[in-house]
């Protein structure tokens, strides 16, 4: 599996990276041996990223994760998690299924892009995870925090980063304006973008991924399937964690249909296309079973032909972007990264 270096860092991460939003029991429940498999699993395909936060099922996910990594060689694989959102205490009112976790509500999530805010969401994270360090730290969701995220997190997290706390530092989010101002205006190694560069979106393309490549960033892409749309295209079909509109839910019928005239499941080209850019290190898929994970190390295996992408520009689906050379075959299968 392909590894990257995110930025000037010295944070290596895979071309797949484990996204623990699932295990956090991401809308419906997830059974601790299952989740413990599910990550068992993301090993065995050469997956050594794996990525969190505190918002994943307060806390669970960072749990859970952590738990199934500690017997792992701590230099073997590359952990992130995020900061911005506080987990407080509180006493159980229902379940968090309104933030879209099932798990009981047992903590409310605050807001704080302080200096202090940043230093307490790592302690309490690293308490989570039972570890004694994270590689990569993301401000996480700063949308509505702007110039709290640039005048105090931010530079926190390049005081820590100084300090050899943490190897790398970047935000993440669901839009690509914001994250674009940090590539150009900070020395962030790398931004999560999550679902702005798919088959369905490609808004990253305007500043994003240019900005970012011109200046030696690295961006992740999260939401290659766009909340299931692109999994899966039908009436009812999640976008963005809503049920999608008509006209996307159409127009990702006709990826589907020119997608498999050219033998290729739409998964396998909605995650090949996210990766394609140049400025773009790996993706970041969630999964909560072993399936899910041996799921998409397969879809990254499955080769995807020039001439789809070429048709879908022809027939104005996409536009034209710059492309980086394709993957390496492994030698000894989907195992052998991190051997």
């Amino acid at each position: 599996m392909r590894r990257s270096t995110l930025g000037r860092s010295a944070v290596e991460i895979t071309e797949l990276s484990f996204g623990a939003s699932g295990i956090g029991n991401l809308y419906t429940p997830v059974g601790p041996e299952e989740a413990a498999a599910t990550v068992d699993a993301a090993w065995d395909v050469g997956i050594r990223s794996f990525d969190t936060a505190p918002h994943y099922g307060l806390g669970l996910a960072e749990r859970r994760l952590g738990e199934a990594l500690r017997a792992r060689p701590r230099g073997s694989y590359t952990l992130s998690t995020k900061v911005g959102r506080l987990l407080e205490p509180c006493p159980v009112a229902g379940d968090d299924l309104a933030h879209g976790f099932a798990v009981p509500a047992d903590h409310r999530r605050v807001w704080d892009f302080s200096a202090d805010g940043v230093l307490r969401g790592i302690e309490e994270s690293l308490g989570r995870l039972g570890l004694d360090r994270v590689d990569l730290v993301h401000l996480h969701d700063p949308d509505d925090h702007e110039e709290a995220a640039f005048r105090h997190a931010y530079p926190a997290l390049e005081r820590l980063r100084a300090e050899g706390v943490v190897g790398a530092i970047g935000a993440g989010m669901n839009q690509a304006a914001m994250l674009a101002r940090f590539v150009r205006d900070t020395d962030v190694d790398a931004v999560l973008c999550a679902g702005r560069y798919t088959l369905l979106d490609q808004s990253a393309l305007t500043e994003l991924l240019p900005e970012a490549a011109a200046r030696g960033k690295s961006v992740v892409v999260g939401g290659v399937f766009n909340s299931g749309l692109l999994a899966d295209p039908r009436p009812g079909a999640r976008y963005d964690y809503t049920p999608a509109p008509p006209h996307l839910v159409a127009r990702a019928l006709r990826l589907k249909e020119t997608a498999e005239r050219h033998g290729v499941p739409l998964r396998a080209a909605a995650l090949h296309y996210s990766l394609g850019h140049p400025a773009v290190a790996g993706a970041l898929t969630g999964a909560r079973s072993a399936a899910e994970v041996r799921d998409t190390a397969e879809l990254l295996a499955t080769p995807v032909p020039a001439a789809l992408f070429d048709e879908l520009r022809a027939k104005g689906l996409l536009p034209d972007t710059p492309t980086r050379a394709p993957s390496p075959p492994a030698a000894d299968g989907p195992g052998a990264a991190g051997r």
